[in-house]
Formats: C-alpha cells, structure tokens, sequence
C-alpha cells in the first residue's frame, strides 16, 4: 500500500488523474442515484420517453468515447479532449440548475453528460501510459486505486445526500454539484494536465485512418472479448435494477437499500486496496474469475435471504466479487489493444453497451417468467459461463498480451 502510495504521490500526472477520478466520481454518484426521478418526478417524462432518451445517451456516449479513443491515437490531442469532456460536465451541470425546464434536462442528459463521461477513459489512458514503464503488478495496482478514487465519492455522496433531500434542499442540487466537479475538473486539467506536445510520457501515435482504426476496434477477437466482460460486469447492473426491487418483496425500505449500498461500496474499496498484495502472484485474469464466482455467489443468494438478516453477509460477497472485477477489467481492456491507450480505453464504452444490453435482457425475460428471483440466479448463471468463455479464449494468451 505504501509502496503504491508513494507512486501516486511522486509523479503529477498519477496525481492528476486520480484526484481528476474523485472529481468524476462525485459527478456520477450525485446524478446517478436520482437522475430517473428527477425525470419522471419534476419533469414529468412518461417511463417510454425517459427510456428514449437514455437510448439516445448512451448512442452519443459510446460514439463519442469511440471517437475520441481513435483521434487521440492519432495526433497530440488528449489535453483538448479532456477540456471538452470538462467543459461539457459544467454545461450540462448548470443548464439543468439555471434552466430548471424538461427541454434543458433532456439537452444535459443527451448530449453534455454523455460527453462529459469520456473523460474517464483519457484519466485512464494516462495512468496507462504514465504507468507503463513499471512492473505488471505496479500498473494493475494503478488502475484499482484509480477505481478506488472513482468508489471513495459513492461512500460520502449516498449518505450525504440522503440527509440534505429529506430536508428543504431541492433535489436539482445534484446538478448544481456537477456542475462544481466539472468546473473544478477544468481547473485541474487547465492548471497540471501538461500540453500534448510536452507531454512527460512517450506515446505511440497508431498511423492508422479513421475507418482502418475502428476496424482495428472492431476486430472479432477484441469485440468478443469485451462483450464477455461486458456480460461480467452484467451483474453490476443486474444489482442496480434489483436490490430495491427485492428489498421491497421482501418488506425492506429504502433505507435498508441505501445502507445494503453503502456497506457493499466500502468492502468494494477495501477489495480494491488489497490487490497490491496478490497482484505479484496470481494472475490478473484469474483474480477476475474468482472476483465473478464471488459475485455470482452473491446474486444467486440474494432472492433467497433478502428478508432475513443474512442480507447484510452479502454486502461482503458483492463488494469483493465486484472490486476484483471493476479494478482490475480496465487493465484487461485495454490491454487488447496493445500501446493504443486512446483506443483501449474506450472499449470501455462498448463493454459498457454489452453489460447494459445482457441486464435488460435477463431482466425482461426473468421478470416475465418468473419473477424478481429468477432474474437474480440467471444473472449469476450469465457472469459465470461469460468468464468461462473468456478464459476458455484466452488459455494461450500471457498476462497483458495484445491480441495478434
């Protein structure tokens, strides 16, 4: 832990980009929790529009952290990238705060927050590309406390804003702090984001034309790949859409729901922080399928004892299963792709499209057959036969290969 610390803490950029990471994290656990009621509460969306413009969100944030990935394994150009994906956390921040009218919120929602959150990819391209003279281990380590810093912010929002809305504070507010995280992300990036061409790390421009490096993107054993751990983080979205659910069938409130999330977040962060210790001797793609079959435990028992007190045992199953795979998949993904930092990076958008598409599959067809229950085992069935496939794929492969 020390040793990790003291990498952070000596190089700017590892400073930058994880303080960038807290930054983005306050954005995502402020709006994430409350964004659909502020939809359907305040502005009035029927449940089909509001699906609708999530659709429309997600297309333009998978298109432009796609986009963006290429272009900056192009030409000197991460720095620019980064400001407009700041830029845009503060606009649609403080258009939904100033405007206060359903026309700015579907602006926000559609076009500047889908926007703002490809700048998760560039703080992870950098840590890639700073980090890559180190070990394997150090660099895995890397990526965890980057993610680290991305699950600090959920453990002090999720309380905090429970309070602060139950009194008279309204609940746009959330938007006025994203708006503040995006404005103290230009500043960051403004003031110790070094220019593209002064940067302190050596990076490798790919050569490659547009179409020829979204082909490279697309390529079969990349896509296969990423949307097998997209259907491993299925089950993190699958936690999303059901503890509430079951938590209400089985006579549990909503503040069973939110402290179930925070007590699950913080032994997520502590599974974070101890990879530093396993990383030097188990590999990082088997670390990944115990982190799976732990989860998978976690989602298959869920249904069965969310009534009794035997729930709070599974905030541990779910915070280390999911802290071994949220930390340590980025590495994995980017990794595909070799020195392509940019593009590596945002393969976290398509893993991102996998993981959403499986949820709403397993839940609509589950739900429908039969029940809540049935939802939460074929989830756990799903992860585990993904990540059998994914080691099954790459039995042949070393540690931090780039596919041929």
């Amino acid at each position: 832990m020390l040793h990790l610390l003291r990498l952070i803490w000596q190089d700017p950029s590892l400073r930058m980009v994880h303080v960038g990471t807290l930054f983005f994290g306050l954005f995502i656990a402020s709006v994430g929790p409350y964004q659909s009621l502020v939809a359907v509460e305040i502005f009035g969306l029927s449940d089909g529009a509001y699906a609708l413009v999530l659709m429309a969100a997600l297309v333009v944030f998978v298109s432009s952290a796609i986009g963006i990935g290429i272009v900056t394994d192009q030409r000197p150009s991460r720095r620019r990238m980064a400001l407009l994906a700041a830029g845009s956390m503060t606009l649609g921040g403080a258009l939904v705060w100033v405007a206060g009218t359903a026309p700015a919120f579907i602006l926000s929602t559609v076009v500047f927050l889908p926007l703002s959150g490809t700048i998760l990819s560039q703080y992870f391209a950098v840590n890639r590309l700073v980090s890559a003279p180190l070990p394997q281990a150090d660099r895995n380590a890397l990526l965890g406390s980057q993610r680290v810093a991305m699950a600090l912010p959920w453990l002090v929002a999720l309380p905090l804003w429970g309070q602060v809305l139950d009194g008279d504070v309204p609940l746009l507010s959330i938007y006025l702090v994203t708006g503040l995280a995006g404005a103290g992300s230009l500043v960051l990036i403004l003031r110790h984001w070094p220019r593209d061409e002064a940067a302190p790390w050596t990076e490798v421009k790919s050569g490659l034309g547009f179409r020829d490096s979204l082909a490279e993107l697309l390529a079969g054993p990349v896509v296969a790949r990423v949307m097998l751990m997209g259907a491993v983080h299925s089950g993190g979205a699958l936690t999303g859409v059901l503890v509430g659910l079951i938590f209400a069938q089985a006579g549990r409130g909503p503040a069973d729901v939110g402290l179930f999330f925070g007590i699950f977040v913080g032994f997520e962060v502590l599974s974070m922080m101890t990879l530093g210790y396993l990383l030097p001797y188990v590999r990082r793609l088997h670390l990944i399928a115990a982190g799976t079959a732990i989860y998978a435990t976690y989602l298959a028992l869920l249904p069965f004892v969310a009534s009794g007190p035997l729930v709070w045992g599974l905030t541990a199953l779910a915070g280390i299963g999911g802290g071994l795979i949220y930390a340590l998949a980025i590495g994995y993904l980017q990794d595909l792709l070799g020195k392509r930092a940019g593009a590596g990076a945002s393969l976290m958008s398509l893993q991102r499209v996998a993981a959403d598409g499986l949820c709403a599959g397993i839940f609509a067809l589950g739900a429908y057959v039969g029940g809540y229950g049935l939802v939460a085992v074929m989830g756990a069935v799903a992860i585990v036969l993904s990540m059998a496939a994914i080691l099954w794929l790459d039995r042949n492969r070393g540690p931090g290969e780039a596919l041929p």
